[in-house]
């Protein structure tokens, strides 16, 4: 009870900041989770994002600052020559775990990791409302908006198509890479937000501005061995894949609630360990 206690004494101030063409964002939450059964557990998360500005080209970082330093999560450079457009990623993010044969941990990881900074010239042509880009990859990527259909189509190392459209107040969107197929559908039911998508995951949220719940239900996962790739990402196995352990099914319910101090309080309930998480955020 005195770990409740102290959350909800916490105060949170939110503020905007702007200095002449740099402008400061960012968001804090502290949580507080009973974990079911097993020890409760506090956990925090503070981030901020700076954007400068100067004519046509902007440069946004992002900066985890609830460690004991300040990390870069993300450093993108863009600029607008007529119809040209050059957008540099300047981090690297590494999240696969480079140990040789190693296939235990988070699911959909990268045994190893390829380097994710480049650079992307676009250019605006007279096709209709097309777009045509490259990256230093060698990727080819077009997309566009046809009769209220938005496409987009990447041809590489590994060949990407997605497509969005609204059809009759419901919002599709279906991507296809390397011959595998994914959609999701979204619509609005008598003032109920509902989501399904091709994982069978169903989530639907209803309330008030202000005050909602929503209610999702994740589906079960079943366990998959992973691939030893290679640095080089060579091989039929790539940069490899780590092992999924399966998971069963297990729903979960969240109300959220604006508090007059301009944080927001959820409360979570998950049927997957008995759980209950409290959380306080502020975005500023």
């Amino acid at each position: 009870m005195k770990k409740l206690i102290a959350l909800f004494a916490t105060t949170a101030v939110a503020s905007t900041a702007a200095v002449g063409s740099v402008a400061l964002s960012g968001s804090a939450s502290v949580s507080y989770d009973d974990n079911g059964t097993a020890a409760s557990s506090t956990s925090y998360d503070a981030d901020m994002t700076i954007v400068g500005t100067a004519g046509g080209t902007t440069l946004t970082a992002s900066y985890d600052m609830d460690g004991t330093s300040l990390a870069t999560t993300a450093a993108d450079l863009s600029t607008t020559i007529g119809p040209v457009t050059i957008a540099a990623d300047m981090f690297d993010e590494v999240s696969g775990n480079t140990a040789t044969g190693s296939t235990e941990g988070t699911a959909g990881e990268q045994i190893y990791e390829s380097t994710d900074t480049g650079v992307t010239i676009s250019l605006d042509v007279p096709i209709g409302d097309a777009t045509v880009a490259l990256d230093n990859s060698g990727n080819v990527i077009l997309s566009g908006a046809w009769s209220g259909v938005t496409l987009s189509h990447t041809v590489g190392d590994t060949t990407v198509t997605t497509a969005g459209v609204a059809l009759a107040g419901v919002d599709v969107n279906v991507t296809n890479k390397a011959g595998a197929t994914t959609w999701d559908l979204a619509t609005t039911v008598s003032g109920i937000d509902i989501t399904l998508a091709s994982t069978q995951k169903v989530t639907a949220a209803f309330g008030l501005a202000g005050n909602t719940m929503t209610v999702s239900s994740i589906p079960s996962v079943a366990s998959t061995t992973g691939s030893a790739g290679t640095a080089a990402g060579t091989g039929t196995s790539g940069y490899g894949t780590r092992t999924t352990n399966s998971v069963a099914s297990y729903s979960t319910v969240a109300i959220t609630r604006d508090l007059t101090s301009g944080a927001s309080l959820t409360a979570t309930y998950s049927t997957f360990d008995d759980s209950l998480t409290l959380k306080a955020a502020v975005t500023f």
